[in-house]
């Protein structure tokens, strides 16, 4: 009983984190801008390879291969964000222009 719900556990993760890699790899591939590209890559794409990276802990069955699965997850929650809204900021800064339909542009030099 206990080795079906491993499975289960692992089979929902893996496939919670390839949906949400599938969104953010449409979403890099579809969205009219870099800004909203970099969205869909930093917050579908971290919760998707942290869903697939808990699920090959769980898979192994070894607490050790669990507990760094998990710190690797939890490293990716607080540098991608970070890392996105730096790149994000850099091009603003070199002039990269915002979609036209955007509403708002918060940098903007007033």
């Amino acid at each position: 009983m206990m080795d079906y719900t491993v499975a289960l556990a692992v089979t929902f993760l893996l496939l919670g984190g390839s949906l949400f890699a599938l969104v953010a790899a449409l979403g890099i591939v579809r969205l009219p801008d870099l800004y909203t590209r970099m969205h869909a890559s930093s917050k579908a794409g971290t919760v998707g390879s942290g869903m697939l990276l808990v699920a090959a802990g769980v898979a192994s069955g070894e607490v050790a291969v669990f507990a760094r699965a998990l710190a690797g997850f939890v490293f990716f929650l607080l540098t991608a964000p970070v890392a996105t809204h730096l790149l994000a900021r850099a091009a603003h800064r070199t002039g990269y222009r915002l979609w036209p339909q955007s509403v708002r542009d918060d940098l903007a030099e007033r």
